[in-house]
């Protein structure tokens, strides 16, 4: 993990790769539980014997799950220190270039593309790439926006 002293810091890192985290699996539990949170229940997450027989030949995650994983698997590559908190403000861009079959594992690359002055404190944007173990396509291309609160 990578952890920045303030800020300041960490505006001399803007450009850079800042790691990997952990791979994380992606199980039906998981979808399913994020399929009743959010209410969509389409066969194509939570029914695994018609979804055996659909397009992706089982069951796959959720594209917001997909994202909704950012901030954990993120808290793994980096921390800012010196800071009261830090408030997700959303995302520029989200692509979902490949479905995230059941029982695959995900990971994240973290990519810092600005750091700015904002009213609030600094505006962080990160271009997050959410990785599928043995693919060559990624699950996510996320440019998340984050601001950090002195």
């Amino acid at each position: 993990m990578r952890v920045f002293n303030g800020p300041d810091e960490l505006a001399d890192a803007v450009g850079e790769h800042l790691g990997y985290s952990d791979w994380q699996a992606v199980t039906q539990e998981r979808i399913t539980g994020f399929a009743d949170a959010t209410g969509d229940h389409q066969w194509i997450h939570v029914d695994p014997d018609r979804a055996a027989n659909g397009p992706f030949k089982g069951t796959i995650a959720h594209g917001y799950l997909t994202l909704s994983m950012i901030p954990a698997l993120c808290a793994q590559i980096y921390r800012v220190e010196g800071v009261s908190m830090g408030i997700n403000y959303g995302s520029n861009k989200v692509r979902y270039p490949q479905p995230v079959p059941v029982g695959a594992r995900v990971r994240a690359g973290a990519e810092l593309v600005s750091l700015s002055d904002v009213p609030q404190g600094k505006q962080l944007v990160m271009r997050v790439t959410i990785e599928l173990e043995n693919s060559a396509k990624p699950a996510c291309v996320a440019e998340t926006v984050t601001l950090l609160i002195p």
